[in-house]
């Protein structure tokens, strides 16, 4: 009893921390591209996104998916994390001249001369980030989420400001480019700073394969997955101008700036929680369980909040050039609640040891996306036909998770979908209410958005005390000590 309540504990903590660091970044990043949006055009947004890809694709191969077998070790040692760590830079450097020497076809693919020397100079973020992963992966593995958030604040501050700077100064384009690498380079440095691991100078090959075993289909997985999330930018910017592309990529940021912070905050902590509970398997069904309730609780109401006060919401923060992207950001929004749903029930093989089932898990929702994405491009429905096949494919990604997690932990789709539809239900009546309320206010959009937020606030607060869903007291519970504190400071 005394180890499960130090566990709850650990894992609220981590949450917490995990998410007040990711918000309070993607808070920042999020005011960052608010004045960034104010001062650039849509296409230098748009020429970005279409480079994204390729550093993604990059990165993924650079990890390998040796950061999850890491995290996943209980006896990792010295020898391990630095061989990784030279695999990881060796591999940077690699990744690097196959992006460099690539530049000018990429660029003819999309019809972009500049994407050459853009490409050459942002795919230095690769050899920088290459620095600290294995500083990040210590940190994680410690669920020392507070760590980072300071490291995250510090730099995503500090290289916003540079960009504000350089746009001021007509930089354009080169402001985002410039963003993205300080950024990276202060976070490197003060993982460094702040975490005290420094690699041996040793290399161990049956280290290596150890971890290729679990970790390249990890990395074969999330190379699917990657091209797969960041197809969109590539289709976009191959059949459609650069100024779409740069209003979808602005609405994507939006929409991540709360969607990825809580599901990344669940990913981060769950993970390592998890699996020191793999082999107790009614505690790791009961915490599995409860995660997916905790986090639908929370992501439902807000997303769908989101949906609701999109036009007053853009036309405020970015201004009337970009509300274009209003419909994108609700689709995209429909789509992204569902992502701390995917992402719990994926950890679960990982905690499993099931990274071919992962796999597996890919290539059918892969599959499945292809086939979607193939049906809008041949029937011409444009960008708004190719967001719904987003929207639809996250709803039919579910049931394929929730089907596969199921086996492992014997926690059935039919189950899941019963213990969050009541959530869903409440949250979406809220979202019904704000859209509604905002309807019949008066034009001024700060008006309302205070009122829309608070009246969505009081409408799904009050059905969650009267319908007594007990994940109301576990997230009350969570951030009551934090709420003290800020009492007492002021």
């Amino acid at each position: 009893m005394k180890g499960s309540t130090s566990l709850k504990k650990k894992t609220l903590s981590g949450f917490f921390w995990s998410f007040t660091d990711l918000f309070a970044n993607q808070g920042i990043q999020f005011v960052i591209q608010i004045i960034l949006a104010r001062l650039l055009l849509p296409e230098h947004f748009g020429v970005i996104g279409m480079i994204l890809v390729f550093i993604a694709i990059s990165n993924s191969i650079i990890d390998s998916g040796f950061s999850q077998a890491l995290i996943r070790e209980k006896d990792a040692n010295q020898v391990d994390y630095s061989t990784v760590f030279y695999f990881n830079l060796i591999m940077a450097f690699v990744m690097y001249g196959v992006l460099y020497i690539s530049a000018p076809s990429i660029s003819g693919f999309f019809g972009e001369p500049q994407l050459v020397l853009i490409l050459r100079v942002l795919s230095l973020v690769l050899i920088i980030d290459s620095f600290g992963i294995i500083q990040r992966v210590t940190l994680i593995k410690n669920v020392d989420f507070r760590t980072q958030m300071k490291i995250n604040i510090i730099s995503g501050t500090t290289s916003g400001i540079i960009a504000i700077i350089f746009a001021l100064m007509d930089y354009g384009v080169w402001s985002l480019v410039i963003k993205t690498l300080s950024m990276q380079f202060f976070q490197s440095l003060l993982l460094w700073l702040f975490n005290k691991w420094v690699p041996s100078v040793t290399f161990s090959v049956q280290s290596l394969k150890r971890f290729f075993g679990f970790g390249s289909k990890l990395m074969v997985s999330g190379l699917i997955d990657t091209v797969y999330n960041n197809i969109y930018f590539v289709i976009i910017g191959k059949f459609f101008s650069a100024s779409q592309l740069g209003y979808y990529t602005n609405a994507v940021k939006l929409r991540d700036v709360v969607s990825q912070s809580i599901t990344s905050s669940f990913q981060r902590v769950t993970y390592p929680v998890l699996s020191s509970i793999k082999e107790d398997e009614k505690r790791l069904k009961s915490g599995f369980r409860k995660v997916v309730k905790i986090s639908s609780f929370i992501i439902f109401p807000v997303m769908l909040g989101l949906v609701a006060i999109a036009s007053p919401l853009i036309n405020l923060l970015l201004g009337d050039k970009w509300m274009p992207s209003v419909k994108y950001f609700q689709l995209l929004c429909l789509a992204g609640m569902l992502y701390p749903l995917h992402s719990i029930n994926l950890n679960i093989l990982l905690v499993k040891g099931r990274s071919d089932l992962f796999l597996l898990l890919e290539i059918i929702k892969k599959v499945i996306l292809t086939i979607l994405i193939v049906l809008s491009l041949w029937f011409k429905v444009g960008i708004m036909g190719l967001i719904i096949v987003a929207v639809l494919h996250s709803y039919l990604a579910l049931f394929v998770n929730t089907y596969f997690s199921s086996k492992e932990i014997s926690y059935s789709m039919r189950e899941q979908i019963k213990d969050i539809l009541p959530i869903f239900l409440i949250a979406l009546f809220m979202g019904i209410v704000v859209f509604y309320i905002g309807a019949i206010l008066p034009s001024s959009n700060i008006i309302k958005i205070v009122i829309q937020i608070s009246s969505g606030c009081i409408v799904y607060v009050s059905i969650s005390i009267l319908a007594k869903i007990n994940e109301f007291n576990t997230v009350y519970k969570m951030v009551r000590p934090f709420l003290k504190k800020l009492k007492r400071a002021s």
